[in-house]
């Protein structure tokens, strides 16, 4: 026997789809108290008026409205003389001739009303019409945009995302003004409400791709996401236990403008600072601006310097314990490797106890105060990890080599990526403590099979490794000059994969 549901609240009865605005003003203030708490929440706020003879209500919520703006309409509306006739269609004529608004429109349905009204907008209604006008007039508590703190620069914009939508979608629009980019927008979340935006460039973006991150947010039926684009990340591209990130996150705008250029689409979510390009590869994820705003030549080496501290902090600490343990293994130019002495508990311990002692200064560096935080890392690092030696618990290879492989971790751009290398790091630890040069070898080897069958809305994981394209292989190496980027070496299937002339 199928289970029933709860019952419906007297709330979500009068938000059914084919409910009608009352045409009685007491009747429509009885339904409000009901669906969104008139006379209980402060911040629901009716204001009653008489205006060319008619009584006339403003339902707005205070936390929201723009004072002035509605200031004005008020003001506008007290032209009207009291003794004038609005008999006839009077909503169409406060809407023609006496509401100065710029967004303005007319509904007669609810729970359209009351869901325009939660997003800030301002509901105009007049006695004895079954309708209202819609009036925007809103404004969100905002941050100005400031250098995001996780993708600095030393030259370039300085600019970052914020946690406002439209603030958002206007940086993106500042650096593409092209006519074909789009940005659709929906929302999700039976309760919360919250809206997604889905922007691409629309001659350039694979319609496949597109009509697939939608549909997919079209499909998430949640009460809601109150923690905005991590939530959407997990009802979208999936739950699995998986470590690696199978989105990239940015919160700077200009490499959302460059990606979209590349046929990527991004997904921006109300309420956070942060956008989503989709699909992403492994190597998407090891990219920076800063490689970009410097010559190529420079721009090539920060990106082999940042490759080679991401390989230091996968491989650094499970070699060593590797050449630690089986001594003849090393060549002969290291055979300096390696400890003389185990300290007071096992190798293997004192890695981990290092591993997790990293991530207990990281959080703690996060929930200390800001004037604090230095010197909460000056006694954290220096003095704990000088009395952990001097007492015997740790020896100075393990410290030395967990802070080299520290070091590549916070080098790698993605944040989540250095969290998933931690992990394989940890791994990798394990099986040589376990099973020494085949745990090695075997462990890597299930690594690269996992990232080789991994995919991102069908895109390959390791592209353009696996499946090898040797032209965009070699841009993944080498930054190239501008004038040499002509073609649009792209994973997404782009419709015009040419950027300039030949």
């Amino acid at each position: 026997m199928k289970a029933k549901g709860p019952a419906p609240s007297d709330s979500e009865q009068s938000r059914k789809p084919q409910k009608r605005i009352p045409d009685d003003m007491e009747s429509w203030k009885k339904l409000l108290a009901v669906t969104i708490g008139l006379d209980k929440s402060f911040e629901v706020q009716v204001r009653e008026m008489v205006f060319g003879g008619r009584r006339v209500a403003l339902l707005f919520l205070s936390v929201f409205a723009k004072d002035t703006a509605l200031t004005e309409i008020i003001k506008r509306l007290t032209y009207l003389e009291p003794n004038s006739s609005l008999d006839h269609d009077a909503m169409h004529m406060f809407l023609e001739n006496y509401v100065p608004a710029v967004q303005v429109k007319k509904t007669d349905s609810f729970p359209l009303m009351i869901d325009e009204v939660l997003m800030g907008n301002t509901a105009f209604y007049v006695d004895g019409e079954p309708a209202v006008l819609l009036i925007d007039a809103k404004s969100y508590p905002s941050r100005n945009p400031e250098q995001p703190s996780l993708e600095k620069v030393v030259r370039g914009s300085q600019d970052g995302f914020t946690e406002t939508l439209l603030v958002n979608v206007a940086l993106v629009r500042r650096r593409l003004r092209d006519p074909n980019l789009r940005f659709e927008i929906m929302k999700v979340g039976r309760r919360t409400q919250t809206d997604v935006c889905i922007g691409y460039i629309d001659d350039i973006a694979n319609t496949d791709l597109v009509e697939s991150i939608r549909d997919k947010v079209k499909a998430i039926d949640i009460d809601g996401l109150p923690l905005a684009d991590k939530q959407l990340e997990e009802m979208t591209v999936g739950s699995r236990w998986s470590p690696f990130p199978l989105v990239r996150y940015t919160e700077r705008p200009d490499v959302v403008a460059a990606q979209l250029l590349d046929g990527s689409v991004t997904v921006i979510v109300d309420t956070s600072p942060s956008a989503i390009l989709l699909p992403t590869t492994y190597f998407d994820l090891v990219q920076h601006a800063e490689e970009n705003r410097q010559n190529p030549f420079m721009g090539t080496y920060m990106r082999w310097v940042r490759y080679f501290g991401i390989s230091v902090s996968l491989f650094l600490m499970p070699l060593w314990f590797l050449f630690n343990q089986e001594r003849y293994l090393r060549p002969e130019w290291l055979s300096f490797v390696g400890a003389d002495k185990s300290g007071q508990i096992p190798i293997i311990l004192q890695f981990i106890i290092a591993e997790v002692g990293v991530d207990l200064m990281r959080l703690a560096a996060v929930h200390t105060p800001a004037p604090l935080v230095t010197a909460m890392t000056l006694l954290s690092a220096i003095l704990i990890g000088d009395i952990a030696v001097k007492t015997g618990l740790f020896i100075n290879e393990v410290i030395l080599y967990m802070s080299v492989s520290a070091v590549g971790m916070f080098a790698t751009p993605s944040y989540e990526l250095g969290l998933a290398n931690r992990i394989v790091r940890l791994g990798l630890l394990v099986a040589v403590s376990v099973f020494h040069e085949i745990g090695f070898v075997v462990g890597i080897t299930l690594v690269f099979l996992y990232l080789a069958f991994e995919r991102s809305f069908n895109a390959p994981y390791l592209w353009p490794f696996l499946p090898f394209n040797a032209a965009a292989f070699r841009d993944i190496l080498i930054r190239k000059p501008l004038f040499a980027n002509k073609k649009r070496l792209s994973i997404y299937r782009t419709k015009k994969n040419r950027k300039q002339p030949v």
